[in-house]
């Protein structure tokens, strides 16, 4: 980490806080974002739904367990940049193989430390998210205007197209664990490295797949089941996604999707997405299964959400549909589920990294739904039927 090298934050806003480097010294602009987790950073960082955001981290204490190889969710970290009050001096955990602050730095991700992260939480509820510059080092002498004016030169989120710059570039095949009992195509729109692990303990055999493979290639692999996955940027630019998915859901194909997948899903109905004012972060965020009344502590990372009816079922172009989940802090839509096709889908991460691990049931689901689905299409014809 470096020592003794100034750093200022500057939002958008004009509101100006001065600190340390932290990771490497230089210049980053994102969206400000804050994380209320008080673990799991190294997923976090690593979740390529992150790319273009940086993270604000509202407990005060971060980098205590420094960075192992095993809990990466994928191969970089994706944050724009990093926040913290009070980073860690030493690392203390036996798997652990380098510092936080080393790896931010190996990766180039600028940081900032010594800022009061809990005041710049309470200034982005008040304001809502937006865009922000770490400068460091030389770049911090710069005059406050010139730094204001840089930050409010950046891209805004709303509209920013970013699944290209997170997809795989090669499909890749995860084998089920076990006996193989089903096929899943997941469409990576920014997939994390435990989802398709979690579907493969439950006996799927997963082929993840670029976000710019069309219907009829994916559709070539024979799944039981079509996944899409988590990411990046705006829904409201996910046109390829929506196509692909609608196709699905015109030949009853079974469909799960999560996080901007939920978003595709809710485009493909016909709802709406909007951009929620400062977003859901972390690892503590309640959600109510309005089928069964039953509440879980959830993991999300969305500034975006879908606009649809919160009672009753609605009509889609694929049948009725509805809400099938809120959040209990604001209730914002956090899962829809259709009841003429099969397809479901949730806004928040069932795969539990970081954590927790109320949601997991949710893969369970998906394979009862391609049981399902398996069953009807083997099942015998019925009287009055064609042969």
């Amino acid at each position: 980490m470096p020592k003794d090298v100034p750093a200022v934050l500057v939002l958008e806003d004009g509101r100006t806080m001065h600190g340390d480097a932290y990771g490497a010294v230089g210049t980053t602009f994102g969206e400000a974002v804050f994380s209320t987790g008080m673990s799991g950073y190294q997923e976090t960082l690593t979740d390529p739904s992150y790319h273009r955001q940086v993270v604000i981290m509202t407990a005060p204490h971060i980098g205590n367990t420094g960075m192992n190889d095993e809990d990466p969710e994928s191969g970089r970290i994706w944050v724009a940049g990093y926040v913290v009050r009070d980073p860690s001096r030493i690392a203390s955990n036996w798997r652990a193989t380098a510092s936080l602050d080393d790896r931010l730095a190996q990766q180039g991700i600028v940081g900032i430390s010594g800022v009061d992260t809990r005041a710049l939480t309470r200034h982005l509820r008040e304001r809502g998210a937006m865009r922000v510059g770490i400068f460091s080092g030389p770049d911090a002498e710069r005059t406050p205007g010139e730094l204001l004016a840089l930050v409010q030169a950046s891209p805004q989120m709303e509209g920013a197209n970013l699944t290209a710059d997170v997809t795989t570039a090669q499909a890749y095949v995860i084998p089920a664990d076990g006996e193989k009992r089903y096929t899943v195509a997941a469409v990576d729109l920014g997939i994390k490295s435990m989802t398709p692990h979690e579907m493969a303990r439950r006996g799927m055999e997963v082929h993840v797949v670029p976000a710019t493979w069309s219907a009829d290639q994916i559709r070539a692999l024979e799944p039981d089941g079509v996944f899409f996955s988590n990411g990046p940027g705006d829904p409201a630019t996910a046109d390829a996604a929506v196509t692909v998915m609608s196709s699905f859901l015109e030949e009853g194909r079974p469909v799960f999707g999560i996080c901007f997948g939920n978003q595709v899903l809710g485009r493909a109905l016909g709802l709406g997405t909007y951009k929620l004012r400062f977003g859901h972060r972390g690892i503590n965020q309640p959600v109510q299964d309005l089928r069964s009344g039953r509440v879980a502590v959830t993991a999300h990372n969305h500034g975006f959400a879908v606009d649809a009816p919160r009672e009753g079922a609605f009509d889609t172009p694929f049948g009725a549909a509805t809400v099938s989940h809120v959040c209990l802090n604001d209730d914002v839509v956090e899962g829809l589920r259709c009841l003429d096709v099969p397809a479901f889908s949730v806004q928040y991460h069932p795969e539990a990294a970081a954590g927790p691990h109320d949601a997991n049931y949710l893969f369970d689901e998906f394979a009862a739904l391609m049981d399902s689905a398996r069953e009807e299409r083997t099942a015998p014809p019925t009287e009055g039927e064609g042969a």
